[in-house]
C-alpha cells in the first residue's frame, strides 16, 4: 500500500482527473489507494476538447476520441475494483481546467488528485497548464502527484511564510501528521540575512503546534529562494509530501501562474498538497 495506513482525509470526496497519459498514473494510483483507506467517495473524470462543426469527418474523430476516453476510464474503474474501490467515471467536454473546476464545485469535492508533466524541458519549471490553472482556481484542496511518487506520508515538509494561507497549510499538515504518525519539517526560507528572524518566528509557531500534538518536528530556515530550496530539501530529507498554501482571492490565476508555488510543484519529486486559505498572495 503506497498511501498512508491511517487515513489522513477521512470521509472526503475525491476527484481524480486523468488524461490517460503516463503523467496521470501516480495521481490515479494514489487516489484509488486513499479512497480505499479512507472509504472515500471516488470520482474519475477525463476531459475532451472538441469542436462540433457538423462535418462528418469531425464527428467521426470525436466519436473515436470519446470511445478511447471511455476505454481509458473503464481501465481505471477496473484498477479501482481490483483494490476493492467502487468509483464513478465520466467524460466532460470543453476546456479541461474549467471542466475540472466546475465538476469539483458541483459535486462538492474536497480534494482533487492530478498528475504532473515530466521534469524535462519546461517541466523542470512548470507543472503543465491544466494543473496550474486547476491549482490556482479550484476552491478545494489539490494534490499534484508525479507519476513515480508514493505518498506515505511518513515525512511531511510544511512550508510557511507566516501568511493566512500558510497558516491553513500548517494546520492541514499538522492534522495529517497527527493522524499518520508522520515527522514534520517546518520550513521557512529567508531571502536575505535580515529576513532570517521572521523566518525563524514562522518556524517556531509550527514547532510549537507540533509539540502540542506530540509530533516529531524540526525547523529549517535556509537563506535563498524557496522555489529552489523546498524541492532540494524534500529530495535530500526523504520527504514524501510537501504541504503549501495559496490564497483564495479573485484573480488568483494571474497570481499563481509563474509563482514560487507553481515552480516547487514542477520541480518536486514528491507529491505536493495545496491548501487554500487567507487573502494575501503566496510568497513562500
Amino acid at each position: 500500500m503506497s498511501s498512508a495506513r491511517m487515513c489522513p482525509i477521512t470521509n472526503e470526496r475525491i476527484l481524480v482527473a486523468t488524461d490517460g497519459s503516463n503523467y496521470s498514473e501516480g495521481a490515479v494510483r494514489e487516489a484509488i489507494s486513499f479512497s480505499k483507506i479512507c472509504s472515500s467517495n471516488l470520482t474519475v473524470m477525463t476531459v475532451l476538447e472538441v469542436i462540433a462543426d457538423g462535418e462528418t469527418a469531425t464527428q467521426l474523430v470525436e466519436e473515436e476520441m470519446e470511445a478511447e476516453a471511455r476505454r481509458r476510464l473503464d481501465a481505471v474503474k477496473e484498477q479501482a475494483r481490483q483494490e476493492g474501490v467502487e468509483c464513478e467515471t465520466f467524460i466532460a467536454f470543453g476546456d479541461p481546467h474549467q471542466s475540472i473546476i466546475d465538476e469539483a464545485a458541483k459535486r462538492k469535492i474536497d480534494i482533487i488528485f492530478m498528475g504532473r508533466r515530466g521534469r524535462t524541458g519546461l517541466g523542470k519549471l512548470l507543472m503543465g497548464e491544466v494543473a496550474t490553472k486547476v491549482v490556482g482556481n479550484a476552491d478545494c484542496k489539490v494534490i499534484v502527484v508525479p507519476s513515480a511518487a508514493a505518498i506515505g506520508p511518513k515525512n511531511i515538509l510544511i512550508a510557511t511564510d507566516g501568511s493566512g494561507h500558510s497558516l491553513a497549510a500548517v494546520e492541514e499538515g499538522i492534522k495529517i501528521a497527527a493522524k499518520c504518525g508522520s515527522s514534520v519539517i517546518a520550513f521557512s526560507s529567508a531571502r536575505s540575512q535580515d529576513k532570517l528572524g521572521a523566518a525563524k518566528a514562522n518556524v517556531d509557531k509550527v514547532l510549537e503546534m507540533a509539540k502540542g500534538m506530540n509530533i516529531s518536528a524540526e525547523g529549517l530556515t535556509p537563506i535563498g529562494r524557496s522555489k529552489d530550496l523546498i524541492p532540494e530539501t524534500a529530495a535530500g530529507r526523504g520527504v514524501d509530501l510537501i504541504v503549501m498554501g495559496v490564497p483564495v482571492i479573485s484573480g488568483v490565476k494571474k497570481l499563481f501562474s509563474g509563482s514560487a508555488t507553481e515552480q516547487v510543484i514542477g520541480k518536486a519529486g514528491c507529491a505536493v498538497l495545496i491548501v487554500k486559505g487567507g487573502e494575501a498572495p503566496a510568497t513562500v
